[in-house]
């Protein structure tokens, strides 16, 4: 439950006070014994109200408020997914020749774990309209992506191939004076659906193969691989 200020909550007060009367008046319980029942009634309450009310970073456009409450909610189902890929993968891969496999889904599970924080981290820089949208820290990140697009083939060379060209995109846009922080976090949010998406073909990949087949193994190696490196242009691009 998130934490509150009371004060910012009236009806939270408001029940716990009446707690504070009620336990007094009629259960007759001694004030010493009902003020930290009340109190902690109130700071409860506080904190339910709070946590009911949409999320809010208070940004100064209205479209990439929801835009970035949007990427913040699929952040929060990838982690969840997560989770499950992590306790379907122990239970599942247990031979010697399935480690690796295990490793690289464990790696990947782990981190995006950590997406939904580094969302928040991600917001409060994106609350100045000149924040994480530096000219030199956009080349930074393209410059990480060139990094990985040089040791990478196949659906991964692909995919940072994509990113790339949006990043480029992106620069020449903040070269010429433009608000880009919308189209980071829709790239952001697109690399987020990626990493779902092979998230979860692996886990029914997981659930419907042979596993103890070589090749069925490698299969599963090569998309768990295409996995990290969707984990990886995620983490560059909510990093900083």
């Amino acid at each position: 439950m998130k934490l509150a200020n009371p004060l910012d909550y009236p009806i939270a007060v408001l029940v716990g006070g009446i707690s504070l009367v009620l336990g007094v008046r009629l259960l007759q319980m001694p004030n010493i014994v009902m003020l930290p029942v009340a109190a902690g009634i109130t700071v409860a309450g506080a904190g339910f109200l709070k946590s009911r009310e949409p999320e809010s970073w208070e940004l100064d456009n209205p479209e990439l408020e929801r835009e970035i409450i949007a990427v913040k909610t699929s952040a929060l189902a990838l982690a969840n997914k997560s989770n499950d890929l992590r306790l379907v993968a122990r239970n599942l891969l247990v031979d010697s020749f399935q480690m690796d496999l295990l490793a690289a889904v464990q790696m990947s599970c782990d981190r995006a774990s950590e997406v939904p924080t580094k969302i928040d981290s991600l917001a409060l820089r994106l609350q100045s309209s000149n924040s994480l949208l530096s000219i030199n820290e956009l080349r930074q990140q393209l410059k990480e992506v060139q990094q990985k697009l040089k040791a990478s083939g196949g659906v991964a060379k692909q995919h940072f191939n994509q990113l790339a060209e949006s990043l480029q995109r992106n620069i020449k846009l903040a070269q010429e004076g433009e608000d880009i922080r919308l189209a980071q976090v829709v790239n952001l949010s697109t690399q987020i659906q990626d990493f779902t998406g092979i998230l979860q073909q692996l886990q029914t990949k997981l659930h419907n193969s042979d596993l103890t087949d070589s090749q069925v193994i490698y299969d599963l190696q090569s998309l768990a691989n295409d996995m990290v490196s969707v984990q990886e242009s995620v983490y560059i691009l909510v990093s900083k």
